[in-house]
């Protein structure tokens, strides 16, 4: 048992030990330093991808939202849906307030509460 502990004694004074522990630790960090830089360089890739694939849908919903415009305006008789309410949809108008019935009677000056539909 004192063996042992003289052992590590005189190995934990000895530079060669200490040098070769912190070039295995060195070399174990720049082995997941590597990792981690393939990794950053997939995921660059994949958002890159990801980017170029939503500019490409938003390039198709604007051209859907553009044919939709022009068919409710051109033919507004057999459109499916009335340009207003796509226009409302599309946040490009705001909705008309609804009638509430009785509620002008009453002049108290406090506006209704809304409801939230869900």
């Amino acid at each position: 048992m004192e063996q042992a502990a003289n052992l590590l004694q005189r190995a934990a004074n000895s530079n060669a030990v200490i040098n070769t522990l912190l070039a295995g630790i060195f070399a174990v960090l720049s082995v997941r330093s590597v990792e981690q830089q393939r990794q950053i360089e997939a995921l660059e890739a994949e958002k890159d991808s990801l980017v170029k694939a939503n500019k490409g849908l938003k390039k198709t919903v604007w051209d859907w939202k553009q044919q939709l415009f022009y068919e409710a305006e051109a033919n507004p008789q057999n459109a499916v849906v009335p340009l207003s309410t796509l226009k409302v949809i599309y946040g490009e108008a705001t909705p008309a307030a609804p009638v509430i019935a009785g509620g002008a009677g009453k002049g108290d000056g406090k506006s209704p509460a809304s409801k939230i539909m869900i």
